[in-house]
């Protein structure tokens, strides 16, 4: 099974393969996603990654607050909310 993070403040210029990279250095990463704008097709500044269930605790203690891009990211367990 997997759990999905939600991660926040990435800086506009992160790509999936940056953000996938950094948190797989914690763990086993499944897939990492930035949220982008429909009509502009730019980053909205967060995106969420899903990882190994055994692994998600240990990675959001140790990504939350740290600094990727020059920016200090949030991490946490994303809520199961859809529109």
């Amino acid at each position: 099974m997997t759990t999905t993070l939600y991660v926040g403040n990435l800086p506009w210029a992160t790509t999936e393969e940056e953000l996938r990279r950094a948190f797989a250095a914690h763990g086993t990463v499944h897939s990492a996603r930035i949220i982008t704008d429909r009509e502009s097709g730019r980053s909205r500044g967060f995106g969420f990654v899903e990882v190994a269930d055994e692994d998600a605790d240990r990675i959001v203690s140790a990504m939350n607050g740290q600094l990727l891009g020059g920016r200090e990211i949030t991490v946490n367990v994303a809520q199961n909310q859809r529109r």
